[in-house]
């Protein structure tokens, strides 16, 4: 009998790599499944002894999502304090992946389950998502286990093969723990960024971003900066003074080292000065010592480590660097990059890793030598129990990693060097007296490089001195006091940042990069010269505005408490929901605090941003009052009327300014045309744009309405949307002419017709019997009329009529044909057959006839 297995992969590159190792032979085929991004490969093996038809799969990351039930997605409805005691559902992450159907698909006649997914926590969440759609469609296993979970830390074949006969069981514990954080991120971000949102932004016009957002980790993360930037702005230089004494020695000049350092005040400095320079005294040399020193080799490379790394030394962003990392290992070139521990398991291939680099051209002679004198033990790190650390698998060059490269290059180097020597070094102090002042010269010499020949940025130059001789007496040819400025601590780097929310528990080894990458995203930071994090005016308002609410909300303490009580549940040692419920009602008596106190907030933000008076220009006249709205161009982008004080949302893309002083006439306010980089307009009315008259008030600003009478007059509909799946309607632009245009009101596809033919187009209210498409009105410019023996006039329909059908193209360049039969004008809401043997209409043939029509062109 022969048994089926489904294996399910993170990703789709993952589970072709595990048909590829663990089929015998390489031999396996592959096929579409219903996912349309997740391939499935299918071959025989065996299984525990067992002949199995083994169906390898993958998800796309995760298969849900945390999300509120759609009726607490509105914000205006919506108390931001009802969502700390909601219900969380779990949403497909991406429905058009139909992952839950591809699983149950595949599952089906199924008698186990082996899961690949990554081997972190989110990687164990993912597990149970898949669990859940593929368990009930199991056949029975007479008892036995049928869900088993593989554990893996490269996509080395031999790794994964290895992985496959020590399967072991999923956790969890660990999958709950993600639950409960993902629960509560949702639930505290959400509330204090809406509230924040709605209450700041309608009342300052040089507020630059669309989301006034709180994040349990980000808020953290963005602390630390502005913490650094309190204290360089609090910081008092200090002068200070030393005495600098040079001497000639061999030729060459030499500067001698005060062993008291520094002083801070300056008749004492004066008084030290006078005692060194008093009788021309000579410099004495009383000691010379010599003594080998050494700089230790790296530990091994987890995460933080490397993401502090590619940051200081290559420039690279911890979020670029995460994913350069990702795409490595998917590509089986390292192991995964995703771990807390930087020492070598016992059973870590060490002498297979350094094989695999002899050939490499830049650094195979090394590796060579390594293996031939044998590997240096490794510094012993931190073992946190999760992956192996950071490490090259295979071989690679620059042609074949491309923008990957300087990553893998930096990492394979560091490796390399934590299995060699240390470098070892002589150094050499020679103390000297001058009138009872001592001062000192160092220098040092290289005996064995050790590692800093493989590290690019770890070598170590030669500080040469001369020869001296206890009690030799050294003229002093100078003597002079330095005055000096203590200076303020520079801004925070990437790599500064990454250690201190390491040091305090702020997010995962896998999170840090994105929380440091959301700061500067929201306009709280911005990434200087060298990569240092400077806080934004909205950065510090928000967090001084939180400290003089309640300092909790920022300090990392909090967050840290909360991540130790997740991890809690990872170890099985809490429960999730009196966990949740704990952290739940801690922050919401802070949120109540927080929303009773933010007039001291708001007074802090009074005094750094503008009020929207201050910062709008006139525009266009109120209905109301026919006072001048005006408009505030910075994100959000919005109008308001000072008389009325009322703030009405705009498009948020686009360049704005009155149409024609023609006024709405549902409310007397004057229009405005919004102009996009692409050649589309639009009027809008700035009271119907905000509070839509006609539809769905859900609907508004994704398109505009059909039915409004400025849509009539001036975007006449003309026809149904050409482009794939959109439901739009195509409108005649009125105001286009001589290149007259059509333009969707949804998606951004357009039409470009008549070239610069047509002297006048009219969209009439006849309606062609063919496609229901609207009939236009053409007038002809008399010199290029494309119509037979001189006519300048026609009123046809653009899909129809072959001579207009001719000189339409949409703005790509394309040939023009209706793609979707019998869909009429409107939104799309067409006279569509059903089923098979659909009888063709009046409307069907018509199209038919536009199809060839465009089809002969193209020939």
């Amino acid at each position: 009998m022969v048994i089926s297995v489904l294996m399910v992969a993170e990703k789709p590159s993952i589970a072709q790599t595990l048909a590829e190792a663990l089929s015998p032979g390489r031999n396996f085929n592959t096929r579409s499944g219903v996912s349309p991004a997740c391939k499935v490969h299918e071959y025989e093996g065996d299984f525990y002894g067992q002949k199995a038809w083994f169906k390898v799969t993958s998800c796309a990351g995760h298969v849900y999502s945390v999300d509120f039930p759609p009726e607490f997605n509105n914000w205006d409805r919506v108390d931001p304090l009802t969502l700390f005691e909601a219900k969380v559902i779990k949403a497909e992450s991406n429905p058009k992946l139909r992952m839950p159907k591809h699983f149950q698909t595949e599952a089906k006649g199924c008698s186990y389950l082996v899961l690949w997914l990554d081997c972190d926590r989110e990687g164990e969440n993912i597990c149970f998502e898949v669990m859940d759609n593929v368990v009930p469609m199991l056949s029975s296993a007479g008892g036995q286990q049928q869900v088993w979970r593989a554990q893996f830390s490269s996509l080395a074949p031999v790794d994964l093969k290895k992985a496959m006969a020590t399967l072991g069981s999923p956790n969890k514990c660990l999958s709950d723990s993600v639950d409960c954080r993902a629960e509560l991120d949702l639930k505290l971000g959400c509330a204090f960024t809406r509230f924040q949102t709605k209450y700041f932004q309608g009342k300052y016009g040089d507020l630059d971003t669309n989301l006034v957002s709180y994040g349990p980790c980000q808020t953290p993360t963005l602390w630390f900066c502005v913490r650094r930037h309190d204290e360089i702005n609090a910081f008092q230089p200090e002068s200070y003074y030393t005495v600098d004494v040079k001497i000639v020695k061999s030729n060459r000049d030499l500067f001698l080292t005060w062993e008291r350092g520094q002083v801070f005040d300056m008749p004492v400095a004066t008084l030290f000065l006078n005692a060194v320079s008093e009788g021309d005294a000579p410099a004495k040399v009383l000691d010379i010592t010599q003594k080998e020193a050494k700089e230790a080799r790296p530990q091994a490379l987890n995460t933080v480590a490397m993401l502090k790394m590619a940051s200081s030394r290559l420039g690279i962003g911890p979020q670029q660097a995460m994913h350069m990392a990702e795409r490595l290992y998917l590509d089986g070139y390292m192991t995964y990059p995703r771990t807390e521990t930087n020492t070598y398991p016992q059973n870590f291939d060490l002498q297979g890793a350094v094989r695999a680099q002899t050939g490499h051209p830049h650094w195979g002679t090394y590796a060579q030598g390594l293996l031939q004198a044998g590997l240096n033990r490794a510094r012993e790190g931190t073992d946190m129990g999760d992956h192996p650390p950071i490490t090259p698998v295979r071989a690679a060059t620059e042609g074949q990693l491309g923008d990957g490269w300087r990553l893998y290059d930096m990492i394979t180097r560091h490796f390399l060097a934590t299995v060699s020597k240390d470098c070892k070094f002589l150094q050499t102090t020679v103390k000297f007296d001058i009138n009872s002042e001592k001062f000192t010269l160092s220098g040092r010499k290289v005996i064995d490089p050790g590692f800093t020949q493989i590290q690019r940025d770890g070598g170590m130059d030669d500080v040469t001195i001369p020869d001296f001789k206890v009690g030799e007496s050294i003229p002093v040819s100078k003597v002079s006091m330095g005055s000096h400025k203590t200076r303020p601590p520079s801004f925070l780097t990437e790599s500064d940042l990454l250690s201190l929310m390491e040091k305090h528990g702020i997010g995962t080894d896998a999170s840090m990069a994105t929380h440091i990458n959301n700061i500067c995203e929201r306009n709280y930071v911005t990434l200087a010269d060298g990569r240092k994090l400077v806080p934004t005016k909205l950065g510090i308002a928000l967090v001084h505005g939180y400290q003089m609410v309640d300092n909790e909300l920022v300090i990392p303490k909090v967050r840290s408490n909360m991540e130790k009580a997740c991890t809690l549940i990872a170890d099985g040692k809490a429960e999730t929901l009196s966990v949740t419920q704990h952290c739940l009602r801690i922050f919401r008596e802070k949120f109540i605090y927080y929303v009773k106190n933010v007039g001291l907030v708001d007074q802090l933000f009074e005094s750094i941003f503008k009020s929207l008076e201050a910062s709008g220009r006139p525009l266009s006249r109120c209905g109301v009052c026919t006072r001048y709205l005006s408009v505030v161009d910075r994100k959000p982008v919005r109008m308001f009327c000072k008389q009325c004080d009322r703030i009405f949302k705009m498009p948020q893309n686009g360049q704005m300014k009155l149409y024609k002083e023609l006024k709405c006439p549902l409310d007397n306010f004057e229009l405005v045309l919004v102009a996009n980089k692409v050649g589309k307009s639009y009027p809008i009315c700035p009271c119907c744009y905000d509070d839509p008259p006609f539809g769905e008030k859900e609907e508004q600003g994704k398109h505009w309405n059909l039915d409004h009478p400025i849509y009539k007059k001036y975007r006449p509909a003309v026809m149904s949307c050409i482009g794939e799946h959109c439901p739009g309607t195509l409108c005649l632009d009125v105001d286009s002419a001589p290149k007259w245009q059509i333009d969707c009101n949804v998606c951004m596809q357009e039409l470009l017709i008549f070239g610069d033919k047509a002297h006048k187009v009219k969209c009439t209210s006849d309606l062609c019997d063919g496609c229901g498409s609207a009939l236009l009105e053409v007038v002809f410019n008399k010199a290029k009329s494309p119509l037979a023996d001189g006519e300048m006039e026609r009123t046809a329909c653009l899909v129809c009529d072959e001579v207009f059908n001719s000189l339409t193209v949409s703005k790509e360049g394309k040939g023009f044909f209706r793609r979707n039969p019998g869909k009429g004008k409107g939104k799309g809401k067409g006279k569509k057959g059903k089923g098979k043997g659909k009888v063709m209409t009046d409307e069907d043939k018509a199209e038919e006839r536009g199809r060839a029509i465009a089809a002969g062109k193209k020939k």
